[in-house]
C-alpha cells in the first residue's frame, strides 16, 4: 500500500483522551499521527497562561503524552504533527528536544510560525495558516512538526503535500485532503462520538476509537479506524462530522476553497468510507484572523425555586438583586425544570440563573455573590442557592478578522534551524456566500403522525465565534425530498424560537442529503463570554431533533439504520 498515506488523529481538543497517542501508535499501521489542540477558547486560555509566564503558551498536556510514546513513534517511523504549539511553537519545539535528551532519544523537530500578529489592543491575534510550512518541515526530515494557529485540516494536508508532491495548483487534491483533515481533526466524532444515533453503534458508543485517513495521490481518502476499537465508521458518522462547524458549500481555507457540495461518500465495507470527487478552487487573498481580548469579569449564582408561584418568585429575586447591585450587566434566565404535583424537591424546582458581567472586578465579585446569599432569609419561600458566594473570573471576547495573505510571514523552521519563508498562493479568487433558495413543500404530504423530528434525521451543531452552525441530514432519499422543502428558516424559527430574531443563513448539500444553518450572533461575544446554558451550541442539534412535529408516516416506515451500507452520489 505504498500509494496510500495513513494519517491518524489522537486529539480533537485540549483535554481529549490522554491515552489516545499511545493507543493509536500501538493499534495499527500509520505513517503520520496528528493532534489538534486549538480552539477559539483554547487560544484565550493559552494567552492567559502566557501572561503569567512568557515561556508558556503551548499545550502542556502534549508534552506529558509525548513522554510515554515518543520512542514508539520513532521506532515505528511515524511522523508526529500537532498544533499544540499554540502561541509558542518555538517554546514547545525546544521542550520536545529537551524531553528527547532526557529520554536518550534523537529526534528531529521542525516548527511553523508567523501566525501571531502584532495587535497591541488584543490578548491574542493569530492568522490561520495553511499546510505548506508543515510540508516543508517534513521534507527536511522532521520527526515531529509543531505549529501554532494553522487550520485544523492543515495537519493532514501538510503531510499529504510532502508525500505526494502537490503544488499550489493541485486544487482538487488539496481540497480532497482538506475534507479528510476536517473529518479526522475532531478525533472520535467521526467514529461515532457525539453521534445522533449512538444506540445503533456496535458498542453503543461507549468508547469510540480514533480515526485514520488513508489518503491517495488524487486527494481521495478512506476514513477508517484501527481494528478492534469501538464505535463505527459509516456514511452517516462521516456525514455528521462533515457538517460540523461549516457554513455554505464553499469551505474557505488558506490553500484552497473546498467545494463541500462536490463530496461523495460511499461505504466500502465495515468501518471504511470512501471520500472522493472533491473539487477545489483558488483560495481567497485573505487569511482568517482569530482575535481574543479580555472582556471584563463575570460571576454567576443560581437560585432554586420550588413549588408554586415560580414566575413571581423569580421576579422577586430580580427586583431584590437589581436594587442591591444595580441593573447594569445583570442577566436573569429562568429554567423551568419544575414538574407539577411532584413528590420530591428536585423535580418540583426551577432554576433561576443570575449572571453579572462588568469591567469592575469588585462589583462582579463578592459584591454580587454576597448580595445573592444575603437574600437567603429575606426573599421568596424556600429560598436556597446551589453554590457559596465566590469571586469574579475574567472572561474573553472572540472576534474574527482577516489579513492579506502576503502580509503574513509564514515561516517553516527546519530541524537544522534554517528558516524557510513560505510564499502565499500565486492565484487567489474572491468567494461570495451562496445561500440556497428555499422551496416549499406541497400543502398535502399524505398521512402524518406526531413524533420527534429525530426519528428521521440526524444533526450535528457547534460554534464559530459568536455564531452557531446546525447541520441536519436525512437518512433516506425520501426523507431528503421532504426535509429540504419542509425545514426552512421560518420553520427553524418556530422550532427554535431563540433563532427567530437572528440572521440565519441556509445552505443545502444534496450529496449529503443535508441542510446546514449558520445562526449569526446566537453565542454573543463567543464561547468564553456566553452566558447561554449551552455556550458552544453543541446540543442545539439534539434540541431540534427532540421537537415533536408532523412526520409523514411513510418516511418513518422507510427509515434505515446508521450501519447500513449505502452510497451517496450527485
Amino acid at each position: 500500500m505504498d500509494d496510500v498515506l495513513r494519517i491518524g488523529n489522537a486529539s480533537g481538543f485540549y483535554g481529549d483522551r490522554f491515552s489516545a497517542w499511545q493507543e493509536m501508535l500501538d493499534g495499527g499501521e500509520l505513517d503520520v499521527l496528528t493532534g489538534d489542540y486549538l480552539a477559539e477558547l483554547t487560544m484565550l486560555i493559552l494567552g492567559r497562561d502566557r501572561m503569567r509566564d512568557p515561556d508558556l503558551g503551548y499545550a502542556k498536556t502534549f508534552l506529558r503524552q509525548l513522554e510515554g510514546c515518543l520512542g514508539t513513534a520513532l521506532d515505528h517511523r511515524v511522523a508526529l504533527v500537532t498544533n499544540a504549539g499554540g502561541l509558542n511553537p518555538a517554546g514547545l519545539a525546544a521542550a520536545i528536544r529537551a524531553l528527547a535528551d532526557r529520554l536518550g532519544l534523537r529526534v528531529q523537530v521542525g516548527y511553523v510560525e508567523g501566525d501571531a500578529l502584532a495587535r497591541p489592543d488584543a490578548l491574542t491575534a493569530n492568522a490561520y495558516l495553511g499546510a505548506f510550512g508543515i510540508a516543508a518541515c517534513l521534507d527536511a526530515g522532521a520527526d515531529v512538526v509543531v505549529t501554532g494557529r494553522v487550520t485544523d485540516a492543515s495537519l493532514v494536508v501538510g503531510p499529504a503535500i510532502a508525500r505526494f508532491g502537490w503544488g499550489r495548483g493541485d486544487l482538487d487534491a488539496l481540497a480532497g485532503a482538506t475534507v479528510a483533515g476536517h473529518l479526522v481533526e475532531c478525533g472520535a466524532q467521526v467514529t461515532g462520538g457525539n453521534f445522533s444515533f449512538f444506540r445503533e453503534l456496535p458498542d453503543g458508543g461507549r468508547r469510540p476509537g480514533f480515526p485514520v485517513a488513508e489518503l491517495r495521490a488524487d486527494g481521495s481518502a478512506v476514513i477508517t479506524k484501527h481494528p478492534g476499537t469501538g464505535g463505527a465508521v459509516t456514511v452517516e458518522t462521516v456525514t455528521a462530522q462533515l457538517l460540523y462547524e461549516v457554513a455554505g458549500p464553499a469551505y474557505l481555507g488558506p490553500d484552497v476553497v473546498t467545494r463541500l457540495d462536490s463530496v461523495r461518500l460511499s461505504q466500502q465495507g465495515p468501518d471504511r468510507v470512501l471520500v472522493h470527487g472533491v473539487r477545489g478552487t483558488p483560495p481567497p487573498d485573505t487569511l482568517k484572523v482569530g482575535v481574543n481580548n479580555l472582556g471584563g469579569f463575570r460571576n454567576s449564582m443560581t437560585f432554586v425555586l420550588c413549588g408554586l408561584d415560580i414566575p413571581a418568585k423569580a421576579a422577586l429575586v430580580q427586583a431584590q438583586l437589581t436594587e442591591a447591585v444595580g441593573r447594569e450587566g445583570l442577566e436573569f434566565t429562568l429554567a423551568r425544570t419544575d414538574h407539577p404535583d411532584s413528590s420530591d424537591t428536585e423535580t418540583a424546582s426551577a432554576l433561576l440563573h443570575v449572571h453579572l458581567r462588568d469591567g469592575d472586578r469588585a462589583r462582579a465579585g463578592r459584591a454580587f455573590s454576597a448580595a445573592a446569599v444575603e437574600l437567603a432569609l429575606a426573599s421568596y419561600p424556600g429560598c436556597t442557592l446551589t453554590t457559596l458566594p465566590g469571586d469574579a473570573t475574567p472572561y474573553g471576547v472572540f472576534t474574527a478578522d482577516t489579513v492579506a495573505q502576503e502580509a503574513v510571514d509564514h515561516v517553516a523552521v527546519l530541524p537544522d534551524g534554517t528558516r524557510l519563508p513560505i510564499a502565499p498562493p500565486p492565484v487567489t479568487a474572491t468567494v461570495t456566500a451562496e445561500p440556497t433558495p428555499e422551496e416549499t413543500v406541497p400543502a398535502t404530504v399524505g398521512p402524518t403522525r406526531r413524533g420527534p423530528l429525530g426519528e428521521v434525521v440526524g444533526a450535528r451543531s457547534g460554534d464559530k465565534g459568536g455564531d452557531a452552525n446546525l447541520g441536519v441530514w436525512a437518512r433516506t432519499d425520501a426523507t431528503w425530498t421532504w426535509l429540504r422543502g419542509w425545514l426552512t428558516v421560518a420553520r427553524l424559527a418556530e422550532l427554535l424560537p431563540e433563532t427567530a430574531p437572528l440572521t440565519v443563513e441556509r445552505h443545502e448539500l444534496p450529496n449529503l442529503r443535508a441542510v446546514n444553518f449558520v445562526i449569526r450572533g446566537l453565542l454573543g461575544d463567543g464561547v468564553a463570554a456566553s452566558t447561554r446554558f449551552d455556550p458552544q451550541a453543541k446540543a442545539l442539534g439534539e434540541l431540534l431533533r427532540s421537537r415533536v412535529v408532523d412526520l409523514p408516516t411513510e418516511l418513518v416506515a422507510r427509515d434505515e439504520p446508521a450501519t447500513a451500507i449505502r452510497e451517496v452520489r450527485p
